[in-house]
């Protein structure tokens, strides 16, 4: 078992906030008799950790905010006395009282020293040292199902929020072009983590409204994709289909003065031929060839099954032979985005956008119509959701699994246990 030491101001305000402290008989530092009728609601902003509290000080009852701090004297370190925000402060908490504190008239701020059972601090300190994949994996089997079940839905919604901040930074960007924006963020996917970049850079490079004028012509949309990742730029003694794209899109170069990217930033090292970006880049281009019109057509489709068919396409036939220009494969195979590959964009671009465009348009049906193909999207299968297996959790559809995947990344890394409904559970367990 761990020794209680010293820990952050964080875990004084949990205390504070969960009224964990022993609450019989309070004094103030002078002796003054207190009793806490409202703690207060947490600011999340700048000023005093609490506001809005209610507390009586012998027959007094004051209202106002408090501050906690390990020590009284950080009331002069964070400068405090000079701040006015400050000066509505009615009860000063701390765990250790080194120095009086006032306000900035003068006037004598109360301070409490804030006591409760150490084995709260106990539990906390070993969730913080421990070095297992998450902290509390030696105690997650004790912690009731149920208690993660309900934390699911929290989880997802703040999972998609953050991914509506993205998209809305972009949008602002596009000059409030949806159309742009998604296009940008499915090319972006489409570079599955490896080449997410260099696909993201193509699609900035290469305007939707561009290829929109040539969406009657696939080799067209190829020409001018190929041609601005820079792939068309080496001398190859090559197949037609090569020559053409390079004659068309030196055709189209010059009419829409483009500039492409390097080709150096494109990687195929340690990728399945199927996810060489080459194939990728034809497959992006037969999407955009047979769904003009795609972020519309997403808005509209209600059943799965009929977006997951929006995005079947496949490579143009030269790359049944190849996976690289003037290479051939030993095996002629179609190249068509797998479901795994189907259900990742979907999961990643699609429903993220048909929640922000519900959110910002008022249309609540797109953002329940976001959740509800989570739901019925099998669970994917990471490295982390393997890791969350092998704990014991069965998870059953995508819903999950990005729960999961929100869980891992933005509190357990963080070590955010005093943010987690399981850590919570672990850290008030003082029977043991």
């Amino acid at each position: 078992m761990t020794t209680p030491k010293s820990l952050p101001e964080e875990f004084l305000q949990y205390v504070w906030e969960n009224r964990l402290f022993y609450s019989n008989n309070l004094k103030t530092t002078i002796g003054e008799f207190v009793e806490i009728v409202k703690q207060g609601k947490r600011n999340t902003d700048s000023g005093p950790d609490f506001f809005n509290a209610k507390i009586k000080i012998n027959d007094t009852i004051w209202a106002g905010n408090i501050e906690i701090h390990k020590k009284s004297s950080d009331w002069q370190k964070h400068k405090h006395q000079t701040n006015k925000a400050y000066d509505n402060v009615i009860l000063h908490i701390v765990e250790i009282d080194d120095t009086p504190v006032k306000r900035s008239n003068g006037e004598l701020i109360p301070t409490l020293l804030l006591k409760y059972p150490k084995q709260l601090q106990i539990n906390y300190q070993n969730l913080l040292n421990a070095k297992t994949w998450i902290a509390c994996q030696n105690q997650f089997h004790k912690v009731d199902p149920v208690i993660l079940q309900l934390g699911f839905n929290r989880l997802m919604i703040e999972r998609l929020e953050n991914k509506t901040d993205e998209i809305l930074d972009r949008l602002a960007q596009n000059g409030n072009d949806w159309n742009e924006t998604f296009y940008q963020f499915l090319a972006k996917m489409f570079g599955f983590k490896v080449n997410a970049v260099p696909f993201e850079l193509l699609a900035k490079s290469l305007s939707l409204k561009i290829l929109a004028k040539h969406k009657n012509s696939l080799p067209q949309l190829e020409a001018l994709l190929f041609g601005n990742s820079g792939l068309l730029n080496k001398q190859l003694l090559s197949h037609d289909y090569y020559l053409n794209l390079r004659n068309e899109y030196s055709f189209l170069f010059k009419k829409y003065k483009l500039k492409g990217i390097e080709s150096h930033i494109w990687k195929f090292m340690r990728l399945r031929p199927g996810n060489f970006p080459t194939i990728r880049i034809s497959q992006f281009a037969a999407l955009i060839y047979r769904s003009h019109g795609l972020f519309s057509k997403v808005i509209e489709i209600e059943k799965l099954d009929e977006l997951k068919e929006l995005f079947k396409v496949q490579s143009s036939e030269y790359w049944n032979v190849h996976y690289n220009f003037n290479k051939e494969s030993k095996r002629n195979s179609t190249k068509e985005l797998g479901e795994t590959s189907i259900n990742t964009l979907i999961i990643n671009v699609v429903i993220p956008f048909l929640f922000v465009f519900g959110e910002k348009q008022n249309k609540h049906h797109l953002k329940n119509r976001a959740l509800e193909f989570l739901e019925q999207l099998p669970a994917e299968n990471n490295s982390i959701i393997k890791n969350w297996n092998k704990l014991g959790l069965k998870t059953r559809s995508a819903f999950e699994t990005q729960s999961l995947l929100q869980l891992k990344n933005i509190y357990c890394e963080s070590k955010k246990c005093l943010h987690c409904q399981i850590g919570v559970k672990i850290v008030n367990n003082v029977t043991n």
